[in-house]
């Protein structure tokens, strides 16, 4: 049987993040990619230029539909936009049963898009976070899920702890980068904690890292990986994605979905 993945998220038209990222992802992992759509936006590697929100019933029926059919192994969660479709995707996650949840709290872009409302936020961190896995914040959604301040490797643990106890099995916060040549990850659950080391790529193509970072979990995931597995596998995709990333666009520049396999 073939592994699935299912990613509810918005539509990125530049194609670097959101679900064409994720779907190109899970396809260089071996895992055929299910999708529902939470916003289409007008963006490329500059701006992010319109976005326009989806009905959260539409969202609703398009989990339903795609979860009626077929075997679904992991998904992951990205843009929601607002309360209403967090709300709707909770219910489909708790209705249908549905689980290895990797959750990636997308609050604003890159160039400062406000991407999920204050009381969208909320309701993430009520109803969602409880069913995930994992979520996998960078330090900037970090600080606003935890309304703290994260200024040193101490706070990255203290942070991770404190979302750790808002109900997912386990936590991984990005980007770490106190040291001007490397770059930190924290995972952690109730078992452990483990600092995932790399160095800094001097690189334009990170457009699109978080949402392939974590697509790249839930595809490792569906394949039978362990948590602190999938993490460790889809840095290195992201990484090698960086470095081999695309000559297109003119900004920040989408990373190299198709490369070799890493897990």
């Amino acid at each position: 049987m073939a592994p699935i993945a299912l990613t509810i998220a918005g539509s990125d038209s530049g194609g670097g993040a959101g679900i064409q990222a994720d779907l190109k992802t899970f396809a260089a992992h071996g895992v055929y990619g299910l999708s529902a759509t939470t916003a289409v936006t007008a963006q490329n590697t500059s701006a992010i230029e319109s976005i326009h929100v989806l009905p959260s019933e539409i969202v609703e029926q398009q989990i339903d539909s795609v979860a009626s059919d077929f075997d679904i192994h992991a998904i992951k969660i990205g843009m929601l936009v607002n309360s209403e479709i967090v709300r709707k995707v909770g219910t489909c996650i708790t209705s249908l049963h549905l689980s290895n949840i990797i959750i990636d709290p997308v609050i604003c872009s890159t160039n400062g898009v406000r991407l999920l409302t204050e009381d969208g936020v909320k309701t993430l961190m009520d109803v969602l976070l409880p069913t995930a896995l994992m979520v996998t914040p960078n330090i900037e959604e970090a600080e606003v899920l935890t309304g703290r301040t994260i200024s040193s490797s101490n706070d990255t643990r203290e942070a991770a702890r404190q979302i750790l106890d808002m109900g997912p099995e386990s936590v991984v916060i990005t980007g770490e980068s106190f040291s001007e040549k490397e770059i930190v990850d924290v995972f952690v659950s109730n078992q452990e904690i483990v600092e995932l080391r790399g160095v800094q790529i001097d690189s334009a193509n990170t457009h699109g890292t978080g949402c392939t970072f974590s697509a790249a979990i839930a595809a490792l995931i569906a394949i039978g990986k362990t948590p602190l597995e999938a993490v460790k596998s889809a840095k290195k995709y992201v990484e090698n994605g960086i470095r081999t990333g695309l000559k297109i666009g003119h900004s920040k520049r989408p990373l190299n979905h198709f490369q070799v396999k890493t897990y």
